[in-house]
């Protein structure tokens, strides 16, 4: 997962005492990285999906830990040599030379811009030439990922105008196109388009076509590279639309893949992850937040049972992370729409011990209860973007944080409006009928209020769902007859089956331990 979290340091400019301040000579080739090398490159032309997987996954890791933890990776012009001077070989090198520097290093301006020329001549090879390849899953989604993350990061680079010196200015002027937001979509959408993947997932579930059942690849002697990039692209347009705040696109654009299903995006962890974490996030905001506090508990449940496998991978910290993040979204969702029943107890317990006491405390409507509200939602949204180029007039100022603000302003606008209602829960959980007269009369108001409140309350625990059709986030609804208020309390039926499976556990430890215990 690319989604490295460092602060946009203001860019150095590149140059030859950029290299010497670092001790780094992009010349020199260790030994080590030649025959990284030639193997990759050996395996990528022979189709050893499971070697080049072991090279991306483990071996660029472990050399980049040992020889590069402070510096870039070799220049391309220096190994190209060794490759035959693969044309796309060196492209792939590049990709992954650029993610490394953006995960340990700051680039400069100038290698963002440079990362994005490789990126276009890379996704131009893979939409209009002849790719005889098989890449990993894994490297295909950290493609996709790490062109999303850049593109973000360079948003947030550009909106810091305060600090920016001449030079700077001059080339952001001159290279006004790099990493603009028609570009990022369009890339997104063609690599969607040309791969033909929405075809191909509709085929598959009539059993004409394989996609999933072989995990994406091509046992034919195809190439599964732009197929894969074009799914992945999917997620990757999605990610983008929500860091536009365009919820509604973002979905939409997801839509062909069904995530109820295991699927190609389940088999890569960061996938996964950004996948649910984004569309999460996206209903939340739409206010479907049944939906989302599904999707937020199957995801943490997963993460709960698997994440011990993932301890040495790269991305660990990031799961960790992101996992954190999404227990604060389901926390805002089960604030907002208290539906605990949708959860498992085990992702409850853990909801429980984080963020317990902050819950009870935003069920209130005061001012507390809003500054929880814009701390969970502070540390668990996307990093916001604002994709226009900026004012190059006097005085020069930031604008990085006024598309979060603005996104805060709105969420916060709903979460006050939902509070409101609260009260009116309260006291339809408390009766099955009630006379409009009585209910007034508790909630000191008048009967005309009173209608106005029970239509916003109507309105605001429904939404409409991708299909157009309008769903209920409620777990309290009523109708009113003959100015009787009659309450519709949705009875669920309760399981046992887990609360017996933890204690069979529990006693299965304890056992296990007295076993264990040696008598004299």
């Amino acid at each position: 997962m690319a989604s490295h979290d460092y602060d946009d340091a203001r860019a150095v400019t590149s140059g030859p005492g950029y290299d010497e301040q670092l001790g780094y000579d992009p010349n020199f080739v260790p030994d080590s990285v030649k025959s990284f090398v030639v193997h990759l490159y050996r395996h990528i032309r022979e189709k050893n999906v499971y070697e080049i997987h072991q090279m991306y996954e483990t071996s660029f890791h472990t050399l980049s830990d040992r020889l590069f933890k402070d510096t870039p990776w070799p220049s391309v012009d220096a190994v190209a040599h060794y490759v035959d001077n693969d044309h796309v070989f060196c492209l792939l090198y590049k990709e992954m030379w650029f993610r490394h520097l953006y995960a340990g290093l700051t680039p400069t301006l100038r290698q963002r811009i440079d990362s994005w020329d490789n990126y276009c001549s890379l996704f131009q090879v893979v939409l209009h030439g002849v790719v005889n390849m098989q890449l990993p899953n894994q490297w295909l989604w950290d493609m996709v990922d790490e062109f999303v993350y850049q593109f973000q990061s360079f948003c947030q680079y550009r909106a810091k105008m305060k600090n920016k010196t001449e030079q700077e200015i001059a080339l952001l002027r001159q290279f006004d196109q790099a990493w603009s937001v028609y570009g990022v979509l369009n890339f997104l959408q063609a690599l969607v388009e040309k791969s033909n993947i929405i075809q191909i997932l509709e085929n598959e579930k009539e059993g004409l076509e394989q996609f999933t059942s072989t995990d994406g690849y091509d046992y034919n002697g195809g190439s599964n590279v732009l197929k894969v990039l074009g799914y992945f692209g999917m997620v990757g347009l999605l990610r983008v639309h929500c860091l536009l705040g365009d919820y509604h696109t973002g979905l939409k654009c997801l839509q062909p893949i069904d995530i109820s299903q295991q699927g190609v995006y389940t088999l890569v962890i960061g996938s996964h992850i950004t996948t649910i974490y984004h569309y999460g996030f996206a209903n939340l905001m739409l206010r479907r937040y049944v939906e989302a506090i599904r999707e937020f508990n199957k995801i943490l449940l997963y993460i709960y049972k698997t994440k011990q496998y993932h301890q040495k991978s790269p991305q660990y910290e990031q799961i960790l992370k992101k996992n954190e993040q999404m227990y604060a979204l389901l926390a805002i969702c089960l604030s907002l729409c208290p539906q605990s029943r949708l959860v498992d107890e085990t992702v409850n317990s853990q909801l429980r011990e984080k963020y317990g006491e902050k819950m009870i405390r935003m069920q209130r409507y005061d001012d507390e209860a809003f500054a929880i509200y814009d701390e969970l939602f502070s540390y668990a949204c996307p990093k916001f973007i604002t994709p226009s180029a900026p004012s190059f007039e006097e005085p020069l100022v930031n604008y990085n944080q006024d598309a979060y603000r603005l996104q805060l302003k709105l969420f916060l606008y709903e979460a006050k409006q939902q509070q409101l209602l609260l009260g009116v829960r309260t006291y339809l959980k408390v009766y099955s009928t009630i006379s409009l007269a009585k209910l007034a009369s508790y909630m000191e108001v008048d009967e005309p209020t009173l209608r106005t409140i029970l239509i916003t309350y109507k309105h605001k625990t429904h939404a409409v769902d991708s299909d157009g059709k309008v769903i209920s986030n409620a777990d309290v609804d009523f109708f009113i007859d003959d100015d009787i208020v009659h309450v519709v309390e949705s009875k669920h039926a309760k399981r046992y089956g887990d609360y017996f499976l933890r204690q069979v556990v529990k006693l299965e430890g304890v056992i296990n331990e007295l076993d264990a215990i040696k008598l004299d």
